[in-house]
């Protein structure tokens, strides 16, 4: 699964892993944050993926100051990714929160044009989900919501709600 996984009648085995997605609400706003899970003994493949994931996400977020172009973000996540040999999926982006769950801006994690400004006060989340094989999401046929890889290989996605402050970024969420 990439994301929206709507929990099966299946028990977690050694060497699955799993993204663990929260929001909440607090004084009328909201915040976004996943993390990775591995299940007991998990292959030093899936172990990468899951560290790479992190660090795409890391190298996103450290970038961050007014100025800084949305197209950034995406290139220092995309291009992590890709020399480690993962893929990104392009299928879904991070989204900016506020009194909303989804708002502006949305905030590619691969290689895009958006080429607008951050500014103080943005707050939105960083949030890659990247691929062992092809960047390509399918949609679940009979739920309609859950994504998977196009290839059935693992994903792995890690996320933080931001702030773009005077001078940096403020991570709101702690994993």
């Amino acid at each position: 699964m990439i994301c929206h996984g709507i929990p099966e009648n299946r028990k977690l085995v050694s060497g699955d892993i799993m993204n663990i997605d929260c929001a909440c609400i607090l004084n009328g706003y909201y915040g976004d944050c996943s993390a990775m899970v591995m299940i007991g003994e998990v292959s030093d493949e899936k172990k990468h993926l899951v560290e790479v994931t992190h660090e795409a996400m890391m190298r996103g977020i450290r970038l961050l100051k007014p100025g800084v172009k949305i197209y950034e973000i995406g290139e220092a996540i995309e291009s992590y990714a890709i020399s480690e040999g993962f893929s990104v999926v392009n299928a879904f982006v991070s989204h900016g929160v506020g009194i909303e769950f989804h708002e502006e801006p949305q905030v590619p994690h691969h290689y895009n044009n958006v080429k607008t400004p951050l500014a103080p006060g943005m707050t939105f989340t960083v949030e890659p989900m990247i691929n062992v094989g092809v960047r390509d999401a399918v949609i679940d046929k009979n739920d309609q919501w859950t994504a998977r890889t196009a290839d059935n290989k693992p994903s792995a996605q890690w996320e933080h709600t931001v702030l773009i402050t005077q001078d940096g970024y403020e991570i709101l969420t702690k994993l």
